[in-house]
């Protein structure tokens, strides 16, 4: 996979993961599909002159997606990857009355090349005094990944028609599963950038280890959140959803 250099070429191996993963009817298709969607955005933004640098913004997604794409076919040939996408693949694993609801699902991809891939790929792109440069159209990026999320937010509702109550709990009570957001990402994925840009080869090894396991700690409040209340909602959120990922999939078109 380490070949892919080009947009399309990202689309295209996106698109086989999503193929996979919806024929064997696993919900790792959900994140796989809204990120496709994201990158398709980017492409899009490069024709339309969205961004300062068009060349060097196409560099910075492909090698961003790279690290999506190597984790996810790495954990399928059983080898190591980052404590936060073991987390995100495992929780597509269990069984399916356990298995997290759609959002969750999509929260853990999320915060797994957000917080952690997204913040590499930048300072790979545009190391040293570059990442400054590279700021604006990091900015731009970001702007469009929410108001996609935003998009997707709604459009899960067609297949999970209680995941409201989480609005609701969330403005009474400080547990929330979507205490994930996407400008405290950014701008944890930003910081981490510009920290590695100007990181010696040995010291990068240590910081990335270090973050990957401060937002594991994130994954592991997404997946399993604190408290009584809202457990309790996420099983019954889970249970009136569609279970389908086929079904889920074509929802989200």
């Amino acid at each position: 996979m380490t070949n892919i250099s080009t947009i399309d070429g990202v689309l295209e191996e996106l698109d086989n993961i999503i193929s996979t993963t919806v024929e064997e009817d696993s919900p790792l298709a959900i994140f796989a599909f809204v990120y496709r969607r994201t990158t398709a955005r980017i492409a899009d933004g490069i024709t339309e002159g969205v961004f300062e640098d068009p060349r060097r913004m196409e560099r910075f997604d492909v090698g961003f997606a790279r690290k999506y794409i190597q984790a996810f076919w790495r954990y399928r040939h059983d080898k190591p990857v980052s404590f936060v996408w073991k987390i995100a693949f495992r929780a597509a694993e269990g069984p399916d009355g356990r298995k997290p609801i759609i959002l969750q699902h999509l929260l853990l991809g999320m915060n797994a090349h957000i917080n952690l891939d997204l913040g590499v790929a930048a300072a790979e792109t545009a190391p040293g005094g570059q990442i400054q440069l590279l700021k604006k159209d990091f900015m731009i990026v970001n702007d469009l990944l929410e108001e996609l999320i935003d998009e997707m937010q709604e459009w899960i509702g067609r297949s999970s028609p209680l995941l409201f109550l989480l609005d609701w709990i969330g403005e009474r009570n400080d547990e929330s599963v979507v205490n994930f957001s996407i400008r405290r990402a950014r701008d944890f994925a930003w910081n981490l950038a510009v920290t590695l840009a100007h990181a010696g080869e040995e010291e990068k090894e240590h910081i990335i280890r270090d973050v990957d396991a401060q937002i594991e700690r994130v994954a592991k409040a997404v997946l399993a959140p604190p408290g009584v209340l809202l457990p309790g909602v996420l099983r019954l959120i889970r249970t009136f959803e569609e279970k389908n990922t086929r079904t889920v999939i074509e929802s989200l078109k």
